[in-house]
Parts: structure tokens; C-alpha cells; sequence
């Protein structure tokens, strides 16, 4: 898939969804969804909304996920408020990064192989100093409409799986690359190709040019979309 949002001439989640409505129900229905992932990225959990008359029979979604290519899968349909909305209304995404240290053929589609030694406290100290930052400028790509680049992260730690690697970071938003900027300007720091404090002023500038984007995608999970309580009505 190349990613969540409608494209010219390229298969994405957004257009699979619609295409399988349009098969099953015979007319058209718009998505707008909780994420817009980016080609390779994987998602544990992802939300859309669309408009609908009448009760939903959960029987659907049977029909629904057999329409659908194998690796795209609907897990539920619920009402919510006439008003919510599937991306401004998220609480926080909780996204991991997976980096494993050992050639493993099962995770080359699910990870990034980043063969290096690595100092595992400054690591650890980088991810705490995310913690207490706003500004994140610098790790956005430079094509996007937003407009402004301040983020409330809640969480964001490292946790060792054996010979795998695992970054864990919770916001309250997301800009485009971001996750990934911040994982590999943190690999390379901790490679000692890149100080601390290289790292620290990215923070209090706007150079994208600075902070280095080179994390695949296939390593990138969208694991959680929070909302709100009383967002369901059903």
C-alpha cells in the first residue's frame, strides 16, 4: 500500500476501504482517518469516519474483510457523537520503532537492521530529553501544511527485546517524518556520529537539514489511537 490517503494511480488504505464499500453496499463513502501513514508504515490500530444512515450490522464486516486485499483488515464499525472527528478529536497516537541489531530475514519488513554498537545510556538519556521539548521543527519534513510545529510528547523511552530495539513515544500530535527523524538523529548520536548537544540544538532551531531522516519506514508502527470518553454512542 502506498500509504493511508487517496493517490493517483497507487493503491492506498483510504481508496481499498472505499473501493469495498462501493462493491458491497453500491454507493460511495468518504474517509477521513485518524493518521496519515506513509508508504511501508504499519499500523496496529488506525480509525476513520464516514457518514451513515441506519444501524450497523457487525455481520458487514465479514463481507467487507473478504473484499479486502489480505493485508488491509476492518476489527470493528461503532457510532460516535454527530460531531466527532476521526483525527482532530485523538487524545494521542502512541507510535514504536523497531531496530534490531542482528540480521533477521523475519524482521527485514518490520524493523530496521542498524548492525552498530551503540551507547545505551545516551540513548536512553536523548529519549528523556524529548520528554520535556515542544518545538520539533527540525524533524518535520519540509512538504507539509501545518501550521506550526509544537507537540506534547507524554512518553518516550527505549526498551530492550533481546537483540531488538524498541523506541516507544506517545504525543499529542505528529508532524510528517517525524518519528523517524527522531529515532535515527538519536541512532546516530548514539553511534557517536552526532553529539549530544547537536542534538539539544536541533530542538531550538528549524534546519531540517541538521537532523538526519534516513530511518525506513517499514520499522514505523502506529500501535494506539487515543480518544476522548463519551466519544461512542454505540
Amino acid at each position: 500500500m502506498s500509504g493511508f490517503q487517496i493517490q493517483e494511480n497507487a493503491p492506498t488504505i483510504q481508496s481499498e476501504i472505499e473501493r469495498v464499500f462501493f462493491i458491497f453496499f453500491k454507493k460511495h463513502i468518504s474517509l477521513t482517518g485518524s493518521s496519515r501513514t506513509d508508504a511501508g508504515v504499519h499500523a496496529d490500530q488506525n480509525f476513520f469516519h464516514f457518514d451513515w444512515q441506519g444501524e450497523w450490522d457487525n455481520a458487514r464486516n465479514y463481507n467487507l474483510n473478504a473484499l479486502l486485499p489480505a493485508n488491509i483488515a476492518i476489527k470493528s464499525v461503532r457510532a460516535v457523537r454527530l460531531e466527532a472527528h476521526a483525527r482532530f478529536d485523538a487524545v494521542s497516537r502512541v507510535y514504536e520503532y523497531v531496530v534490531y541489531r542482528k540480521k533477521d530475514p523475519f524482521l527485514k519488513d518490520y524493523g530496521w537492521h542498524f548492525p552498530y554498537e551503540l551507547d545505551k545510556e545516551l540513548l536512553n538519556s536523548l529519549a528523556e530529553y524529548i520528554l520535556h521539548q515542544t518545538h520539533f521543527a527540525s524533524f518535520s519534513k519540509r512538504n507539509t501544511q501545518v501550521r506550526h510545529y509544537s507537540c506534547t510528547i507524554m512518553e518516550s523511552r527505549w526498551h530492550e527485546q533481546g537483540d531488538v530495539w524498541i523506541y516507544r513515544v506517545e504525543g499529542n500530535r505528529f508532524l510528517r517524518g517525524m518519528v523517524r527523524a527522531l529515532v535515527s538523529t538519536m541512532l546516530q548520536v548514539a553511534r557517536g556520529n552526532k553529539t549530544k548537544e547537536d542534538f539539544e540544538l536541533l530542538f531550538r532551531g528549524s534546519n531540517t537539514f541538521q537532523a538526519d531522516f534516513s530511518a525506513p519506514p517499514q520499522g514505523l508502527f502506529l500501535r494506539k489511537v487515543v480518544y476522548p470518553e463519551g466519544i461512542y454512542t454505540g
